[in-house]
């Protein structure tokens, strides 16, 4: 699956599946947010479970020119997530994109790398092709990114400048990174440095680049319509995840005959939670598993609906990722008919994972639906303490709370 079309299903999920409130318009009924959005390809097996692939990470695509020496990379080799950019410096798209994948690798600064490389829009813009020809001068002298710091940070001071007024005021800059003025001077308006962005150009175009920005992830084009911070985080987030997704379903790890309490530890305070080994197994197997290889360390309460449900379990806290495995409801006689239920969600039957929610109050439209396999019998202040946080209320979001770990006693 192509991750654009993985991402048309996130957003198709997003906005069909989002968690509501109770408040919502009678007609509406409130759902925990689905959890993993990939539906198994096989019949889950007798033993309840089914691994699931990780996030999709193809390999990029032919068409497109190699990783090379040559090119402009900021970023770990090993980052999970390549962006291989087309922009220049005038548009004020590739302005806005500049501030995106800034703000993207700051966030990730293991899970993204960029490749940058400029594609002058000259006959529409100006100073398209001189300012494309600062950054490879500048690059010449091993400060490519810097320039292209400079020609962002300092935008509206050259975008009223001609072409020729432009030139100066490059070198000036050049000075001020510690360049050799002269030899910049000389590369800037030099017969390589525009061979150089003419050869650039037109391998983008045998590689049917026709128009600018353009994102590549992991090699798969981006559409102009998730060329934004919340899509692009979310993309970079859930497959960095699929690094740290099982590779097999959990082994069974305890004896339902056993009691368990499980103590979530968070920024607001403790969470006690008795779990139902008997009621639920899978549910109860798969959360002692997770808890003890600390997945839930650092996960944040990504969705709180006052009065409805608080929600987490997700690493990439995007509401949208998973274990790497799906395991089968346990529907049995529980009913969400009180607070401090605690439930996991799911994207439809037999697809849970790791988020699991604890609910505000009775909540009977979810009965049936979602497996119940513990209760809160200490803590349920720190639930309602939680930072109210609606996922499809973005952009705005408050950070989520975050869970510092999750501690299991047996008895």
């Amino acid at each position: 699956m192509s991750i654009k079309t993985f991402l048309f299903f996130i957003i198709a999920f997003f906005f069909l599946l989002i968690l509501t409130a109770c408040s919502s318009a009678p007609a509406s009924t409130p759902t925990p947010t689905p959890a993993p959005t990939a539906i198994p390809a096989t019949p889950l097996p007798e033993v309840g479970c089914s691994v699931i692939s990780a996030e999709p990470t193809p390999k990029p695509s032919s068409a497109l020119p190699a990783i090379t020496s040559a090119d402009y990379v900021r970023g770990p080799d090993n980052a999970s997530v390549t962006l291989i950019v087309y922009c220049e410096f005038q548009s004020g798209q590739c302005q806005v994109l500049g501030d995106i994948l800034d703000k993207l690798q700051a966030n990730h600064p293991n899970d993204a790398r960029v490749v940058f490389r400029p594609l002058p829009a000259a006959s529409l813009l100006d100073k398209s092709q001189i300012t494309v020809q600062a950054v490879i001068a500048a690059g010449n002298q091993g400060k490519f990114w810097e320039m292209r710091a400079i020609l962002r940070s300092k935008y509206n001071e050259w975008i009223n400048l001609s072409a020729v007024t432009f030139e100066p005021w490059a070198v000036t800059q050049a000075a001020g990174l510690g360049l050799d003025g002269a030899k910049f001077k000389a590369d800037l308006t030099s017969v390589e440095t525009a061979a150089r962005a003419k050869s650039m150009g037109d391998a983008a175009k045998a590689a049917g680049i026709t128009s600018i920005p353009i994102v590549f992830v992991n090699g798969n084009p981006q559409p102009a319509y998730v060329l934004d911070y919340t899509n692009l985080d979310a993309t970079v987030s859930l497959i960095a995840l699929g690094a740290r997704q099982f590779k097999s379903c959990p082994p069974f790890v305890i004896n339902p005959a056993k009691q368990y309490i499980a103590t979530v530890r968070t920024e607001k305070g403790d969470i006690v939670m008795q779990l139902f080994p008997d009621k639920a197994p899978l549910a109860v197997n798969s959360f002692v598993f997770l808890a003890r290889n600390n997945w839930f360390n650092g996960v944040t309460f990504h969705s709180v609906i006052p009065g409805f449900i608080a929600q987490a379990g997700d690493p990439s806290g995007t509401g949208r990722g998973g274990p790497g495995y799906f395991f089968k409801n346990e529907i049995t006689d529980l009913k969400y008919d009180r607070p401090g239920l605690v439930g996991v969600a799911n994207s439809g039957p037999d697809t849970n994972g790791s988020q699991f929610f604890i609910t505000f109050a009775p909540q009977p439209k979810i009965n049936g639906a979602y497996t119940i396999f513990g209760q809160v019998i200490q803590g349920m202040d720190v639930v309602e303490s939680l930072t109210p946080r609606d996922p499809s209320k973005t952009p705005g979001l408050p950070p989520g709370d975050q869970i510092l770990n999750v501690t299991i006693e047996e008895k």
